[in-house]
């Protein structure tokens, strides 16, 4: 799950031009990030991984006719026994990385089936290859190797897509008034306002247009309206006596 959300928080932030670890996030807040990562596809392919397994002891206990539960069984076997198919066919994709976006952690994802299958009882059967446990350790951790792989390029995925969905609803999201006593050098779109409220103020600067990534520590990570991912700066801004930072509801979507 650290591993996961660690993943998933440097390729968003990095699409907004900052580093998640300078941000300051604990163990605790990668963890939840990981957790975008259990969609409804993976808690079936999950459930699928454990029941699987155990099919010999279900189906009877579902009142299966045997005969039934034999093909099953049999074609379950072939399956197993088509290991290195599964292999081969995920190195073959990995050959064709480049063509096969967005689904590349898909050639990885085969290596470590195969690689899993092929430890089965069912795809080696013979006593000899139990008795030699290096035999066995080597694929089952490259297969855990893989799929750390896999979940690399899901996390890296997600982390991107979340990334450009949030930039493309930049004024939903929570609204920044800045207040200056000294003029701050913040250029940027034309959603990004500075105005000058004369002499008599003590916060004399005032800058809207602005809305709110992240804040740690006092410290705000700011994006203007209309910002773009290949052009435009993400501010940050430290909250101390010369600075008033007002939070405000942002653009809601009409319903």
């Amino acid at each position: 799950m650290l591993f996961a959300g660690f993943v998933h928080s440097s390729v968003y932030y990095g699409y907004f031009h900052l580093e998640s670890s300078a941000i300051g996030f604990d163990s605790v807040e990668l963890a939840l990030r990981s957790l975008r990562l259990v969609t409804f596809p993976v808690l079936i392919t999950l459930a699928l991984a454990v029941v699987l397994p155990r099919l010999p002891e279900l189906l009877p206990t579902l009142a299966v006719p045997a005969h039934l539960i034999h093909r099953i069984l049999r074609a379950g076997r072939a399956v197993a026994r088509a290991y290195l198919a599964f292999v081969a066919a995920g190195i073959v994709l990995m050959l064709l990385w480049r063509y096969i976006h967005p689904f590349v952690w898909t050639a990885p994802l085969l290596v470590a089936c195969g690689l899993a299958l092929g430890q089965t009882s069912a795809a080696a059967p013979e006593p000899t290859r139990r008795g030699r446990p290096w035999t066995r350790a080597l694929p089952v951790a490259g297969a855990a190797l893989f799929l750390m792989w896999v979940v690399a390029l899901a996390a890296g995925q997600l982390g991107r897509q979340d990334a450009e969905r949030d930039a493309e609803r930049i004024e939903q999201r929570v609204a920044v008034l800045i207040h200056s006593t000294e003029r701050l050098s913040i250029t940027g779109p034309a959603g990004l306002k500075a105005e000058d409220l004369g002499e008599g103020l003590h916060y004399r600067y005032r800058y809207s247009g602005l809305r709110l990534l992240v804040e740690r520590d006092h410290r705000y990570y700011l994006l203007p309206l209309g910002w773009n991912h290949k052009t435009d700066p993400t501010y940050v801004i430290d909250d101390d006596e010369s600075i008033r930072v007002e939070l405000r509801p942002g653009t809601q979507p009409r319903r």
